[in-house]
């Protein structure tokens, strides 16, 4: 089992201020899948997303990534784990604006153990990969809405992590470009990865083989198991 869930709850706050935005959820998710979660605003979607790529634990319940309990790890551990299993990608590209193309891609291998050769060949390798090499000496600023959501997919998957988290990750683009984007996301999990989109979108849920609806915290549609 690739990520299994265990009665997670997620509390913001405390006392009178406390707000609950996952309660007692329960869920597996195997290597390879592909996954859209679905839901209104803040029916906790992102949580989960965010419990899942350990940049947040639970206020109760256990969370398993590879049979690993990392509601026990401190933070040294759960960025090493967001480093080497998790990728990202976010509605807002999330990149750094004062870097070129080829930086931002290379920033997941600045804290592994290869070369600065290895490095370079891997981002073009990836660059090219996505078309966008042309562009790799370019201010990421300078770039179209497309053109900066192939970057933060070109650096998702540059890490080669077997997890591809986004969070809405269509949702500055427009149809044509949006599409682009699901296609690449679509030929990440065909080679092996386990892809988990949040989406309003019907259309883009419909690329995801696999369903989950969140209505006020709680699991309220599974739709895809077997």
């Amino acid at each position: 089992m690739l990520i299994e869930l265990q009665n997670v709850t997620k509390v913001y706050g405390k006392d009178e201020y406390a707000t609950k935005a996952l309660s007692q959820v329960s869920l597996q998710i195997e290597r390879g899948e592909f996954i859209a979660i679905m839901g209104p605003s803040g029916s906790g979607k992102s949580t989960l997303l965010n419990i899942i790529g350990c940049m947040d634990v639970p206020t109760e319940g256990v969370y398993q990534l590879e049979g690993e309990d990392v509601t026990k790890l401190n933070d040294k551990q759960l960025s090493d784990i967001r480093n080497k299993k998790v990728s990202f990608i976010f509605q807002h590209f999330a990149l750094m604006t004062n870097f070129t193309v080829f930086e931002n891609v290379e920033l997941p291998l600045l804290k592994r153990n290869m070369s600065k050769k290895e490095r370079r060949e891997k981002v073009e390798y990836y660059l090219n990969k996505l078309g966008i090499f042309h562009l790799r000496q370019k201010n990421v600023s300078k770039l179209s809405g497309g053109q900066k959501q192939r970057v933060a997919i070109a650096r998702a998957m540059v890490a080669e992590t077997n997890i591809v988290l986004a969070d809405e990750p269509t949702g500055s683009l427009d149809r044509q470009n949006g599409e682009k984007v699901m296609e690449l996301l679509q030929q990440m999990n065909e080679e092996g990865k386990c892809i988990i989109v949040i989406t309003h979108d019907e259309k883009i849920a419909s690329y995801a083989h696999r369903m989950i609806y969140l209505s006020d915290g709680c699991i309220q549609l599974d739709k895809g198991k077997e």
